[in-house]
């Protein structure tokens, strides 16, 4: 290993301890000296409650540029059970899946990422998903794991197809969308196409009774035609084929 020149690193670890530019110098450069061109992504999860200090994604930051990592991030996300999500990463981003993305993510371009899975304990608003738009301009299979709705959602229910304070979003290369594990606000929110437009949309996971109400019983215009390529559906409970379900999903029978 010690002449090796080049590294593509992409590492999810679960343990006790964040790591950090610290960890990266003494247990990889320290015994890589001809390493000339490292990639990397290193995602730690930690409970937070057992850890000595705070964390902070800028003490953390910090330690790479302590090492002479300059075209790095970083990130800390809370999500469900408490834990905490640390990542480190080397720019351009350059691999094709991330995951545990949060509400707060540097304000960058991730142009290979096609996977993406997207996790928080706080609401994700309508400004998360124009910056999702905005920073993955490739992606193709999105899953969203958030079972708090909104806060637009409790003063505006999502019936309410006129009430738009924003431009129309558009994932023009999306083809799988995972909403199993998420509030029915976020099916609203990508399945209206007056607030999200997925035109290439073939895959779809939702709770069929999130489905049956956003879609007003497989008769709402608004959700029609996002709905309308969709190949396969895989729903948390049974799904009733019905002739309105048959009319909605024209393409599960072709």
């Amino acid at each position: 290993m010690s002449y090796l020149e080049k590294l593509n690193l992409y590492l999810v670890p679960r343990r006790n301890r964040v790591i950090d530019g610290t960890d990266v110098q003494h247990d990889i450069l320290d015994y890589m000296p001809q390493l000339h061109s490292f990639t990397f992504y290193i995602s730690t999860h930690v409970d937070p409650v057992g850890l000595s200090y705070k964390l902070s994604s800028e003490d953390i930051q910090q330690t790479l540029t302590n090492i002479g990592q300059q075209h790095v991030s970083s990130m800390l996300n809370y999500i469900n059970r408490g834990t905490a999500v640390c990542s480190i990463f080397s720019l351009p981003f350059q691999f094709d899946f991330l995951q545990d993305l949060g509400n707060t993510f540097p304000d960058i371009v991730f142009s290979y990422v096609t996977y993406l899975y997207v996790e928080d304990i706080n609401p994700f608003k309508q400004e998360f998903f124009i910056r999702i738009a905005r920073s993955f301009p490739l992606l193709k299979y999105l899953t969203i794991y958030n079972v708090k709705p909104p806060v637009l959602h409790d003063v505006m229910p999502f019936s309410s197809d006129n009430c738009q304070l924003y431009s129309t979003i558009e994932y023009p290369h999306l083809i799988r969308l995972d909403v199993r594990l998420a509030h029915m606000a976020y099916v609203e929110q990508f399945l209206n196409e007056t607030k999200t437009k997925i035109p290439s949309l073939k895959q779809l996971g939702v709770k069929f009774h999130h489905l049956k109400s956003v879609t007003k019983n497989f008769k709402r215009e608004e959700t029609r035609r996002n709905c309308v390529k969709v190949k396969e559906l895989v729903t948390i409970g049974e799904l009733v084929y019905t002739k309105d379900v048959c009319l909605y999903f024209p393409s599960l029978w072709k």
